[in-house]
């Protein structure tokens, strides 16, 4: 699943692709997984809206909108019908912005495409673009969620934005596992396993340890590495470790700077001990049990 570098750097691609198009059309498919609003309303909030600006929010990727005129019936959509919705309340024609939110899920995309190029199999949504462009969101596993908004906002804080008093607040008196408490989306949101096992790595915390039993210091130690990974992991355009890349095609790089996730009886890029694995919560946690405490 993607996380926050991942999801940062595809939000940033289609900023620099999509900002100022409009949405002239919009056709879905016939699968409901995806569709966390239903099909009538993000037809209607999508459709004859400007794309402001693409941002990330959490592990969401949010299209700012601003509608340019009255919604109207879409015009040449691909081949293909509009699953069955539940009723809606009615969609005000004076609303001027709104939010198209889209999560990726496990193997989720947004494709920037000619209309030429062949229509993937497992292609959800079609966006057709006054630039003559076509905007795709493709997912094989249909864990990924499509969704319109108003005032979308992240459950928990942002990672990069959140002060080091806050962040020991979040953590301190809690009696999970400090892995467990890092992936909760209700206190950071866009946190996930790799770049959580990568700062509880550089910090020398083991990731079962309870939050309750760190020390300030220690807090202090994991705020900053969260911070350095993540960052890090962005400029690196994110990891490429399954079918993850970027909103121009291309994989991330960060995955070859990975110190202990996904590296189980290799030896520690820093004492050599081997990287073990252990479950917490039924994910994956890789630590040293050597340069971890």
């Amino acid at each position: 699943m993607p996380e926050l570098p991942e999801v940062e750097t595809i939000a940033r691609g289609l900023d620099k692709r999509v900002t100022n198009d409009v949405i002239e059309s919009v056709w879905l498919g016939s699968k409901p997984e995806p569709l966390k609003s239903s099909a009538t309303e993000i037809v209607r909030t999508l459709e004859s809206a400007r794309i402001v600006n693409v941002r990330r929010v959490g592990k969401h990727i949010a299209f700012d909108l601003e509608r340019t005129h009255a919604a109207r019936k879409a015009r040449g959509r691909p081949q293909g019908k509009l699953p069955p919705a539940k009723k809606s309340p009615k969609i005000s024609e004076d609303v001027v912005s709104a939010q198209w939110i889209v999560h990726l899920g496990m193997t989720g995309r947004m494709l920037v495409c000619n209309p030429a190029e062949p229509v993937e199999k497992h292609t959800h949504l079609i966006a057709k673009l006054s630039s003559g462009r076509e905007l795709r969101f493709v997912d094989p596993r249909r864990f990924g969620r499509l969704s319109v908004a108003h005032g979308f906002e992240a459950p928990g804080l942002e990672p990069l934005q959140v002060e080091l008093d806050r962040f020991v607040k979040l953590f301190r008196g809690r009696k999970t596992p400090i892995k467990s408490a890092l992936l909760n989306q209700k206190l950071l949101s866009g946190v996930g396993n790799i770049y959580a096992d990568e700062a509880l790595f550089r910090a020398g915390i083991r990731p079962r340890r309870r939050a309750a039993s760190l020390t300030k210091e220690h807090l202090r130690r994991l705020y900053l590495a969260v911070q350095e990974v993540l960052k890090e992991a962005i400029d690196l355009g994110g990891s490429s470790i399954s079918d993850y890349v970027d909103a121009d095609g291309e994989e991330g790089f960060f995955q070859l700077q990975h110190r202990v996730y996904g590296r189980e009886d290799e030896p520690c890029l820093v004492c050599k001990t081997p990287i073990k694995r252990i479950v917490i919560a039924g994910r994956s946690s890789h630590y040293c049990p050597r340069c971890q405490e």
